[in-house]
């Protein structure tokens, strides 16, 4: 999927009519480095790198590395969903062996 959209960026005489809506949709997306986005969100660049990056934000939906670099863009729609969602509460109990009681 990835791959059919980066392809169509570069080559659009190739795409057909539903890779082109893919690819016009992408290109609506806010693409943010780590700096911008701790001015958005009020958390620190390095904070959002080490800590948030690979525990709530994930590569391919809230991040992307383009051309397999090692630059990281943040998709700010996608953060901004994940900032927003509600999160479920359950009653968790630690057990002695180490489980937990979902109860």
């Amino acid at each position: 999927m990835k791959e059919q959209l980066l392809s169509a960026l570069m080559f659009p005489s190739r795409t057909n009519d539903s890779n082109q809506e893919q690819v016009e949709v992408f290109m609506k997306q806010t693409l943010l480095n780590a700096k911008e986005l701790s001015q958005r969100i009020k958390f620190s660049a390095a904070y959002i790198n080490h800590t948030l990056k690979d525990n709530v934000f994930f590569e391919g939906v809230h991040y992307i590395k383009p051309f397999g670099g090692r630059k990281i863009f943040y998709i700010w729609e996608e953060v901004e969903r994940e900032l927003f969602k509600k999160q479920q509460r359950r009653l968790v109990v630690p057990m002695a062996r180490g489980g937990v009681c979902h109860g």
